[in-house]
Formats: C-alpha cells, structure tokens, sequence
C-alpha cells in the first residue's frame, strides 16, 4: 500500500533542492530536443527536365541553457514545430541539391538565426527515386520498333529501394569544424559462388566444417566522415561508394571475385574508398552474413538421388556480424 495516495502528490512541495538544484548533487551531462520525420518532396522544374529529391529529415537543437530543463523556463525554445516549418521554407528559398547540402545548410541557419543555441544536429534520408528509362520510338501497341533506344524520362521517376542513403551533420557555434557524414544502408546482395570460409580454429565447440564454396548474402551498412567538404560532390561520392561495395563482393561480371572471408571483402572496399576519395578520413563499415545452408537430401535418395547443390534453406537467425574501421593514420574521426 501506498504510503501518500497518489491524488495527493501534486499537492505536495517538493523539496527546494529537486526545483532550484541548489545542492549540486546533479549535472545534465547530455541533452537536445528537436524533430523527427520530417518529410518533404522538392521538384526542380527548371526547364522540360525535373528533377525531385523526398527527404525525411530530423532537426535536433542543444541549447547553451538549462532554464528549459530546470525552470520550466521555454524563453530559449526553438518550438519543433519551428524547426518543421524552417525545412519547408529553406527548401523552397534554396531548394535541395543532395541530402548532405541541405543538412548543412539547415544546421547553418539554426546556429546563424539563434545564437543561444550551441549546437545543432540535422539527420537526413533520401528517398530512393531513379528517373525512368524507357524505350524511345515505341510502337502504338507496345512493341519495341527495330534499333530503338532507350531514353531518360523527362518528368517520370521509379522507385528502386535497392539502398538507403542518409547523412548527419553536427555543427557547434564554438567550433569552426563540420561533422559530416554520409551512409548507406540496406544494401543486400547476394552471390551464389566464389566465397569460402576454411582454416578458423578447430576445437572442442567447432561443429562447422571448411566451407570451400557457398553463398555469401549480406546487408551492407556503412558510413564515413569527410575530412573537407569544399570540393565534394556527395551525390557522386556516395554512388562511388556504393559501387566500390558492389564491384568488390561481386568483381567482373563474367568472372566474379573471390571472396576468403567477409572481413576480406569488407577491407577492401573501405580500403578502396579512401584510395579513391582522398576528402574521406575514415570509414566504418558492417556486414552481417545471411545465412543459407544446403537442404540435406541424403535421407531421400530414392526420391532426389546425387548430391544437393541447388536447394537451400535461409537463415535469419542467428546471424554472423563483421564490422570494421578504417581510418587514415594522420587524421582523427568523430564516428
């Protein structure tokens, strides 16, 4: 049983230590307030040939006072309702060329616009809309004329979720450097030869054997950090990222790669984006093996006889997880 009813609490006075924190017991050590999915759509129609980027965006804003937290006092308050209306508005007065411009952009104006704010921290997905393609020269009834070629559509975009593209960026009124980082995730790809997993410890809990040859599926996520941002041209960034990621799980289309190991693959292609993108300081990469393991036909020989090579059964769970940092040695990361 309760020893003061519940009714009565909001009658009671708290002690003045709890409103005023004149005993200094506590500090806030960390804090923010701001708002989440945000959703915008920006068509640029300069010209026959649009151009749309749908972003869903989050603002968060730490402020130098604790009077919101402490007093009840919201004097310093940037309202998220605010902060939801500011994405609309930069967006129509500057438009949005790529997730990571107009996050800094908005993290700017929230530092510029509100000095009693310390620091702000924009999050930003993009959509994953692709202009159509389609065959140009089509015939009236739908088939294809002799040496027709395919074109981009002009003001007709798909939807192709194949990855995530996301980006933050942390700008602090005191310090003149940016936070900004790019990421892609949910990237899953497959190949159905050309990975093997043999020679790891063999001991009493082993019961996996040498995989010489298996499917290897994952779900790529990563993210990294640019050092400088002057000369980036993040859209082209990110899709050379991507492409690194791919070209080393899958190598040549006619001849694959081998892969030794998910670390192996996973080293590379971070080693490759720091080679090729000299604006990138480190790289943070995961991949998660999805498991598919062969379908055991042995007891059934009479009705599928000979080995099994073509039925599997996926696994979710449980999943192995590789991850992996790579960093140039002369630069610090805030990932």
């Amino acid at each position: 049983m309760l020893a003061t009813p519940l009714r009565n609490l909001a009658s009671m006075k708290l002690p003045t230590t709890v409103v005023r924190d004149q005993s200094q017991q506590y500090e806030i050590t960390n804090k923010g307030y701001g708002k989440d999915a945000v959703k915008v759509m920006h068509i640029n129609r300069k010209g026959p040939v649009h151009s749309i980027q749908e972003l869903e965006v989050g603002t968060h804003l730490k402020l130098y006072s604790n009077k919101d937290y402490m007093q009840g006092n919201n004097s310093d308050v940037v309202a998220t309702d605010s902060q939801k209306n500011t994405v609309y508005l930069l967006a129509k007065k500057h438009g949005i060329e790529s997730p990571e411009k107009f996050a800094l952009l908005l993290a700017s104006h929230f530092l510029k616009t509100y000095p009693h704010v310390e620091q702000a921290h924009v999050h930003v997905e993009a959509y994953p809309w692709q202009r159509m393609e389609q065959e140009h020269g089509q015939a009236k009834n739908g088939d294809s004329k002799p040496n027709c070629r395919r074109k981009l559509h002009n003001h007709a975009f798909i939807f192709t979720p194949t990855a995530m593209h996301y980006c933050d960026v942390i700008l602090s009124q005191n310090d003149p450097k940016q936070t900004v980082m790019s990421g892609i995730k949910d990237l899953r790809v497959l190949k159905t030869t050309q990975s093997s997993f043999v020679n790891f410890v063999d001991d009493e809990f082993r019961t996996l054997a040498d995989q010489h040859d298996r499917i290897f599926s994952t779900v790529v996520e990563c993210s990294w950090e640019y050092s400088e941002t002057q000369s980036v041209d993040f859209l082209r960034a990110w899709q050379t990222v991507k492409d690194i990621v791919l070209r080393n799980f899958a190598g040549d289309p006619s001849v694959g790669i081998p892969s030794p190991s998910v670390q192996h693959t996973l080293y590379l292609s971070e080693k490759q984006v720091l080679d090729v993108l000299p604006q990138v300081s480190v790289i943070s990469m995961t991949m998660p093996n999805k498991h598919y393991f062969s379908f055991d036909t042995k007891p059934f020989q009479k009705l599928v006889p000979g080995e099994n090579n073509e039925v599997f059964i996926p696994i979710d769970k449980p999943h192995g997880t590789i991850y992996a940092q790579l960093s140039r040695k002369d630069l610090k990361s805030h990932l």
